[in-house]
């Protein structure tokens, strides 16, 4: 499994607006400073998550983005699964109900199965506010991953 640029994107653009959760309307050119990806890719990102429920947005010159929860409320495997779709090791699991025709007689399936479980499990222990905690013990605020 790879993430994909959008992916790893969508997780910096969050974890920078959880570290400047403060309630003021965050821009997306500062975000863009901070994090050093385009005005463009964000604004690509933001429509994702904005349509999911997972900022707010406020247009004009004081506007800008906003987590709709607190940062502890936000996971990186339901950040992802928004970018990347499936986070499924293998493609025959994406589907809630297995459509492959050899389901039932695969001798790997579990193996597949036990890593895609591994991998949400990993990834839903860590939540926006643990990196944000991490970075301010490494030291600044605006800590760029």
């Amino acid at each position: 499994m790879k993430i994909s640029t959008k992916g790893r994107y969508a997780v910096r653009l969050m974890y920078d607006l959880a570290m400047h959760h403060t309630g003021d309307w965050i821009a997306l050119k500062d975000i863009s400073r901070r994090q050093e990806i385009s005005v463009k890719y964000l604004e690509q990102i933001v429509r994702q998550l904005s349509i999911r429920g997972y900022l707010k947005s406020l247009r004009g010159p004081k506007g800008g983005y906003q987590l709709s929860r607190d940062p502890k409320d936000y996971t990186i495997y339901e950040i992802l699964k928004i970018t990347e779709g499936s986070l499924q090791p293998v493609a025959c699991l994406d589907d809630e109900v297995n459509q492959c025709d050899r389901y039932h007689e695969c001798p790997t399936i579990e193996i597949w199965e036990g890593l895609g479980q591994v991998i949400e499990e990993y990834l839903s222990a860590i939540t926006l506010e643990d990196i944000v905690n991490k970075a301010r013990i490494k030291g600044g605020n605006d800590y760029v991953i």
